[in-house]
């Protein structure tokens, strides 16, 4: 046990909801299309989506850290713990309102204009028609730093409700637990490289995306509200 009753198997299945969201499945695959014209072969393509990958890790990983010691530092844990076990309900109510309803009235999406500017931003490197290796991997870098800002309204609700639990208990105890989060974060974005590398192209892998939207929404929903009522029912 971890805090208020956080487990290994919570944070695993917190990341794991965390990690099917279609936001992060839809830019990833934006990107790769992206990358496989400016990278040219597969090879290169396969590197810098691994190297995008460790930069979303280290981001995301970085952000947790930061919001960890402020609820910390400043001693406003129980207050972070409690908000974030209604932001879980809440969100988990709009991601299920999204399987039936997609698209229809409020729901959890990426901040507002981030996808044209993402558009934006590729469209001019490819247009600069830049071939060294390093700049294309710095912009990756920059892109992968960018994406993880912009999707957090869309991904934020589980690795929130992690921290307020993780803010219940010992600093030290929490860092084997979010670099373990991060790291089942990224693992579907590996395996969706993986699947481009070997030959699915990016339109097929889109619409494989836009078919399932509604069922990973329902899933990362249902857990949402299932980790909120039990944070709700630790505090009482």
């Amino acid at each position: 046990m971890f805090g208020e009753g956080l487990t290994i198997g919570i944070v695993i299945a917190a990341a794991a909801a965390d990690s099917i969201n279609p936001c992060v499945f839809g830019v990833l695959i934006f990107l790769i299309a992206f990358m496989n014209r400016v990278f040219k072969t597969r090879r290169m393509m396969l590197v810098g989506g691994i190297f995008y990958t460790a930069v979303v890790y280290a981001t995301y990983l970085a952000l947790g850290f930061g919001i960890l010691k402020i609820t910390l530092n400043v001693g406003i844990s129980q207050f972070f713990y409690t908000i974030v076990a209604i932001i879980a309900i809440i969100a988990g109510l709009l991601e299920i309102k999204d399987y039936f309803w997609y698209g229809k009235g409020f729901s959890l999406q990426m901040l507002p204009g981030a996808a044209k500017r993402l558009e934006y931003y590729t469209t001019k490197v490819e247009a600069m028609e830049v071939k060294h290796p390093a700049y294309l991997f710095l912009v990756t870098a920059l892109l992968g730093i960018f994406v993880v800002l912009v999707e957090l309204p869309c991904t934020g609700a589980p690795y929130f409700a992690i921290l307020g639990l993780l803010g219940a208990g010992d600093y030290t105890q929490a860092v084997p637990l979010l670099l373990l989060y991060n790291f089942i974060f990224i693992v579907p974005l590996l395996v969706i490289i993986g699947i481009s590398y070997f030959g699915t192209s990016s339109e097929r892998l889109e619409s494989w995306r836009k078919e399932h939207r509604g069922l990973m929404r329902l899933g990362i929903g249902l857990f949402l509200i299932a980790l909120g009522v039990y944070m709700i029912y630790s505090i009482i």
